[in-house]
Formats: structure tokens, sequence, C-alpha cells
């Protein structure tokens, strides 16, 4: 296994360990200590995302197994803390479902798109539409609705602590997980709306 798919694989591990931590005995004393410590690690979690990706390009280890890896373990680890988040009550159960199904069919269509030669991004991306291309496959929108996931599940997290539990943090929280969702939604109808072509005969 290379430097990038160990991270990769190292992210979701750490993940799932944070997402654990959250499920242990708490007494009032060290409640507060497991909240801050999933807090801490969350961050690390989020800022270890562009790790794998980095490292391939610097010792040139790029490989098709590591690029489906690093979707995988993006996959993986966004799935989990939904998940997790909504088995603890602290948000609805519809926000995992709608990631799953909105990214069950997303990801389909892009494996029937990448055996034809596209990609989800770049060059060769299967948006056609310049709207498309703004929302599915521009750095802008990706990277707003990575910031936006990276802070919702942080301030989820913190929004349970003793110190912020009654303040700004719980409705800021609360946004985020809507607006997360909204962004979902709309970064994944013109998927499906233009890949029509793809199932031409």
């Amino acid at each position: 296994m290379n430097v990038p798919n160990f991270i990769t694989v190292s992210r979701v591990v750490l993940a799932l360990a944070t997402l654990a931590l959250l499920y242990l005995p708490a007494s009032i004393d060290n409640q507060q200590t497991i909240l801050w410590t999933a807090f801490a690690l969350t961050v690390l979690v989020i800022w270890a995302d562009g790790l794998d990706g980095y490292f391939a390009r610097k010792l040139n280890q790029a490989t098709k197994l590591g690029a489906i890896l690093d979707i995988a373990g993006d996959r993986a680890v966004e799935m989990a803390y939904w998940i997790v988040f909504a088995a603890l009550g602290w948000l609805p159960v519809w926000v995992p479902l709608l990631f799953l199904i909105r990214g069950t069919f997303v990801d389909a269509i892009r494996s029937q798109a990448s055996s034809e030669g596209y990609t989800a991004f770049g060059a060769k991306t299967m948006m056609q539409s310049g709207i498309g291309k703004f929302l599915v496959a521009s750095n802008f929108s990706r990277f707003t609705y990575a910031v936006v996931k990276a802070l919702a599940f942080c301030l989820i997290i913190a929004a349970h602590t003793e110190i912020l539990k009654s303040s700004w943090a719980q409705p800021t929280a609360s946004f985020l997980v809507y607006l997360s969702a909204g962004f979902c939604l709309i970064r994944g109808l013109p998927v499906l709306f233009e890949s029509k072509g793809l199932f031409k005969s």
C-alpha cells in the first residue's frame, strides 16, 4: 500500500474511532472531555482530506486504485458522520437518507460516464451546460460545499458541549445542516438531468 492510499484508509479509521467516542459511557465529569476530543479529531479528519491527493502528486504515486479509494473514503467518512449524528438524535433521520440516496444515484451515473471516458470534474467533465459545470464541477462550488459540511460536522459536536449548547452554536449548526442538504440536492440534480445522453443506444 502506497502512502496516499494509507492516508485515505487511516482517515476513515480515524473518523470511525472519533465517532465511537460519542458512544462512550459519559459521566458529568468526562462528557465534556469526550466531546471536545471528538471535536478536535473531527478537525483533524477534515484537514487530512486533501493529504492523500497532495502526497499522490508529490510522490508521483497517483493510481486508479488511489482515485477510487479517495472517493470511497470521502463517502464513507461523510456518511458515517451523518448517520451517527442522526442515531444520536442530533439531526433528523432524513438528512443521512438524503445524502445516501443522492450519492448512490449520482455515483452510479458517474460510473457509467467514466466507462465512456468522462470525468466528474475537470476538462473531460460529463457536465455539458454552463450551469451544470458551475454547480457540479467548478472549484468554487466544490470548495463551498466541502466547507459547509466541514463546519456542520464540527459545530454539531461543539453545540452539545456545556459551554456552547445554549449559544449561537446550535442554531448555526442546524442552519449548516440544512444548507448542506440544499447543496447536496442542487449539485446532484444537474448530474441526473444531463445524464440522458449516456444511456442513448
